[in-house]
């Protein structure tokens, strides 16, 4: 198995005015995606050697909800606050080590430029979404982008 990366954008959250941006929560909705996110990857039989998210607390809170359904634990990484890159990732499944499956639980524009940076793909990453990377090396393959409807249907068949 080649290294995996996969990346979890937050769910859908409060608007920019309501709080700080780092304090900014998960909605109804944002919650609802975020186990839906856990329980597809989990339906999906995907299992992570380590999963890294954002200290923002809606990132935060999103990877407690997606770790619950996948019965995994969290690593905060404080770089994927803002200004987090495909280095940045390629940096996190060095650690990790061979063959290993990462989640990393964060943000766009953050997001779009990983997958970017390791998949010359350009793509659309919406709240609540996954996108799944397999690397060999420095050089990966885009090898699912999943809306947050879909991993709704996901989770609801697997149920």
């Amino acid at each position: 198995m080649a290294q995996q990366l996969w990346l979890l954008r937050h769910g859908e959250a409060e608007p920019h005015d309501a709080r700080p941006d780092p304090e900014r929560r998960l909605t109804e909705r944002g919650e609802a995606q975020s186990t839906a996110a856990g329980a597809a990857l989990r339906a999906l039989d995907l299992h992570f050697h380590l999963v890294f998210t954002s200290p923002k607390t809606r990132a935060l809170d999103t990877a407690r909800l997606a770790c619950r359904e996948l019965d995994c634990d969290l690593v905060v990484h404080e770089p994927l606050s803002e200004g987090f890159d495909g280095e940045g990732a390629l940096e996190l499944l060095a650690m990790a080590g061979e063959d290993q499956r990462i989640l990393i639980v964060g943000h766009n524009p953050d997001f779009v430029q990983v997958i970017y940076d390791l998949t010359g793909a350009e793509t659309e990453l919406k709240k609540g979404g996954v996108a799944g990377i397999r690397l060999r090396g420095r050089r990966g393959e885009l090898v699912a982008l999943l809306r947050p409807r879909e991993l709704e249907r996901i989770s609801a068949a697997a149920a």
